[in-house]
This record gives structure tokens, sequence and C-alpha cells, in this order.
């Protein structure tokens, strides 16, 4: 495997993790300062898993957030993922998910 080279599965990841590859083959967003200083604002603190920059992309978080300043509101939806049966690895989604239904005060559906 060439250095640049990386894999990430749902079960493994080898090689050196290009964050940015990902951003860009996902069609995500780099959470960057900015963003999460909104997020500080509306939610009283920030996440442990965003300051740690655990979780660094997203998929439409600004508008969310806009449309919840301007009281539309929004729900979460999440699932356990394709990793096969429930395991430990789930736990961090569903503790930043909870966080988010406690700070924003919305409805969490889980598939």
């Amino acid at each position: 495997m060439a250095e640049e080279d990386f894999i990430v599965t749902p079960w493994e990841v080898e090689g050196k993790v290009d964050y940015d590859k990902l951003i860009e083959k996902f069609g995500t967003r780099r959470i960057d300062r900015e963003l999460k200083e909104r997020i500080r604002k509306l939610a009283g603190d920030l996440h442990v898993m965003l300051r740690r920059d655990v979780f660094f992309s997203h998929r439409d978080l600004d508008l969310v957030l806009s449309d919840f300043e301007q009281g539309k509101g929004f729900f979460t939806y999440t699932g356990r993922g394709p990793s096969g049966p429930m395991h430990i690895g789930h736990i961090l989604p569903f503790y930043f998910t909870k966080w988010i239904q406690d700070r924003f005060k919305v409805n969490v559906y889980i598939e």
C-alpha cells in the first residue's frame, strides 16, 4: 500500500487517513471554528467530541442551525450503522445524539 493510500470501511481502517480526502469523497464539509462557535452559542457549550475534533465534518449542519435560529426547529434521525450487531463503538454517535436532544430540546428517532 502506497503511503498516500488508505482504506476506511465500517470494519477497519488501513493506512494514514487523509481527512480532507474523506470529506471530498463523501461530499461533506469540515466543522470549522465558525460553525463550532455557532453551536456553542446556541447550545450553551460545545460537546467534547466537537472540541476534540472527533467529529470533523458535516452535511447541512449550518442549514439545520439556521432553521433552529429561525424557530423552525429540527429533529435527529440516527441508527446503529452498517457494522453488524450492536457493539460499544455505537455509543459515540448515540452519546452525541443525546447531547443534541438535551441541548436543543428536539426529538430523536432511532432506526
